[in-house]
């Protein structure tokens, strides 16, 4: 047990001296994590194998609620409607756009299922808000016809649709019926957006 806290510890530590790195050369510090896990996996250097499928997914859930809520709280606010409009446009219409033509390309040029290609499209449908942050943030990029608030305003509030594409992409692999993933969704969004609005009330009222 302490070797395996120890092994956390270190790669903890590294994933914080990599950031450090990464805000300063304006990288996405997503790119050394992904390296960070590929050398030790099972097909890297340290040949860790790790088979606890069941694990994974809570680990991943809980890492999905923090980057959600990471993109809402680091979110400007657009006070242009136009703007704001038009960045809601790009986080909900776009994402599903993007995640669509994925999926035709998928489907006609790799060859995959119907259910495998939109699973494919909905994966990498959404824009990684903190990657965006970075790169706009931290250089100060000042983007032509002042795109940049609703760029940042549309990566850190797409991951939802994302999120919801993802679902119905799973759920289509699994049984083929997209009409058993509705009841759900829309339960999931009527009860979040309750909790989150009654939340967030209390929050400003604190």
């Amino acid at each position: 047990m302490s070797s395996i806290i120890l092994f956390c510890s270190i790669v903890i530590f590294l994933c914080i001296i990599i950031n450090k790195f990464t805000n300063k050369l304006a990288i996405p510090a997503l790119l050394f994590f992904m390296f960070l896990g590929m050398l030790f996996g099972s097909d890297g250097i340290l040949k860790i194998n790790f088979e606890d499928y069941d694990l994974t997914s809570k680990l991943c859930s809980i890492g999905l609620l923090f980057i959600i809520f990471y993109g809402g709280f680091c979110t400007k606010k657009i006070n242009d409607k136009r703007a704001a409009a038009q960045a809601i446009l790009l986080s909900s219409v776009g994402t599903i756009i993007t995640a669509l033509l994925t999926a035709v390309f998928c489907y006609y040029v790799l060859k995959l299922s119907f259910a495998e290609s939109f699973l494919v499209g909905s994966v990498i449908s959404s824009t990684d808000a903190a990657s965006v942050f970075a790169i706009l943030r931290s250089k100060r990029l000042n983007l032509k016809y002042n795109t940049a608030p609703i760029i940042e305003f549309e990566s850190g509030s797409n991951d939802p649709f994302a999120y919801m594409l993802t679902i119905i992409g799973i759920s289509l692999l699994h049984n083929g019926k997209i009409e058993s993933v509705f009841p759900m969704l829309f339960s999931q969004i009527g009860i979040g957006l309750f909790i989150g609005i009654i939340i967030a009330y209390f929050a400003i009222y604190i």
